[in-house]
Formats: C-alpha cells, sequence, structure tokens
C-alpha cells in the first residue's frame, strides 16, 4: 500500500511557559536553567497511567508545534543566528522555526509529575517553549542511544560566551518586591535571558535601543551597551 500523503495531528498536551511572546526564547532548551514550563495533558491522554514510569527519566523528548509562525512562508534557504544573520543555510540544516512543516523538537530536563483536580501536569525546568505551544508527542531522552559524544555541531557549537547582565537600583527593587511576592527568582531568570542576547542580528549594532522582553507577567525594560547589558526596570503587563 502507499503511503498517506497527508497526515493529521491531535495535540497530546499543551504549553505554560514563563515565555509569553517569541522576543527572548533562548534559541536552544537548557541555557536558560531558570526558566520554567509545564505540559498540560488533554483529553483523552490526561490520565496518570499515560505516564507511568516517566518518573524514572532524568530529560524528556517535546514534539511540539511552532503554532506562533504558521502563516509565515518556509524558505530554502534561512540565516542562522549563530552565523551573524550575515550567512544562508539550508532550512534542513538549521533549527529554524519557518520550516515546511512546523514542527519543532526540545530535550528538556524533567521536574515533577503532579495533578490538580482533572489536569495532569508535566513540569519541565530549563525549556525554550513559547507559552500556548502544542505539544504532539513526549518521549524519554535515552543517555546511551540518544547522546553521541563525538558528534559535530557543523556551524552551531557550544556557546562559550555570554555578555554581562547590570541591574539598575530601581530594577533590583522591582525584583526583589516581586520574588517576595511571587516566590519566583525573576532577576536571575532576568539575567540568564538577557546575557544569551535574545536580538535578532540587525538589532545587535544599535547601541542604546530599549528593548522590552514579557517574563510571566512583567515586562521587562533594558537597554544594550557596547560592553554589557543593562534593565532599567520592570512594568506589570496588566
Amino acid at each position: 500500500m502507499p503511503a498517506p500523503t497527508h497526515f493529521t495531528f491531535n495535540p497530546i498536551g499543551i504549553v505554560h511557559s514563563c515565555y509569553k511572546e517569541k522576543f527572548g526564547i533562548p534559541r536552544q532548551p537548557g541555557l536558560v536553567t531558570e526558566s520554567t514550563a509545564s505540559i498540560e495533558l488533554l483529553p483523552p491522554f490526561n490520565r496518570l497511567d499515560t505516564l507511568d514510569g516517566l518518573e524514572d527519566f532524568s530529560h524528556i523528548w517535546v514534539q511540539f508545534v511552532f503554532h506562533a509562525t504558521m502563516k509565515e512562508n518556509w524558505k530554502a534557504k534561512v540565516r542562522p543566528p549563530r552565523l551573524g544573520g550575515k550567512e544562508k543555510m539550508g532550512v534542513f540544516a538549521t533549527r529554524a522555526t519557518h520550516r515546511p512543516n512546523p514542527i519543532g523538537l526540545s530535550v528538556i530536563k524533567l521536574g515533577k509529575i503532579h495533578q490538580q483536580k482533572s489536569k495532569i501536569f508535566i513540569e519541565l525546568l530549563g525549556a525554550d517553549l513559547l507559552d500556548g505551544t502544542p505539544v504532539l508527542d513526549i518521549k524519554p531522552y535515552i543517555p546511551y542511544a540518544d547522546s553521541i559524544p563525538n558528534a559535530q555541531g557543523g556551524f552551531a557549537p557550544l556557546p562559550d560566551n555570554t555578555t554581562q547582565v547590570v541591574f539598575s537600583s530601581l530594577a533590583k527593587t522591582q525584583c526583589d518586591q516581586y520574588q517576595s511576592l511571587h516566590k519566583r527568582d525573576i532577576q536571575t531568570l532576568i539575567k540568564q535571558v538577557i546575557e544569551q542576547d535574545p536580538r535578532p542580528s540587525y538589532l545587535q549594532q544599535k547601541e542604546g535601543k530599549e528593548h522590552g522582553i514579557i517574563l510571566w507577567d512583567l515586562n521587562i525594560r533594558w537597554r544594550a551597551h557596547p560592553e554589557y547589558f543593562e534593565v532599567l526596570h520592570i512594568e506589570p503587563t496588566q
């Protein structure tokens, strides 16, 4: 029998994440260890028996949909951020979000699995997922099969440097107040996100420009200086 030419998949879950918009999400999972997210399983998959045994693994593969870019066209060649946006590579040689089929894959540290009334949640640590992301599948990460010690990273080797992040006195005070109220280490999260330099390549030469990143329910206002990034102040999004 010939294989089907079209496929339809139903999401098994939905992501709840500190990242409320695309800008600011790290380009790979695990780079921002303070970022937190969870997968809420959707019916009819919201059953604890579907996860029986998963707690014995430290990491999981999460297959998901790049839902925020689905309306944008894919291109055969793209400009990877790791190359400064100056060189083009084939789309299948990159992890670009604009793909013929908008499917993403991340390996993420597994947190606790818990149930709240009829809802089941899988906590994720160091996730790189946008809030509202549909999840297609979850699989355990198996070190002996999934880790290849001598594999080559092509044009995307392990990042070896970050940019210093400083906080204004106002921003420090606002972080302390938020952390006291919400019990979240928002200052470390902000630092880890911004030190990766989330700016697109065409903005990386524009020093002094003020930027905003939304994390949880906060709009983080920051500015790029020649040698460091400065967090200016924090605004509630509501």
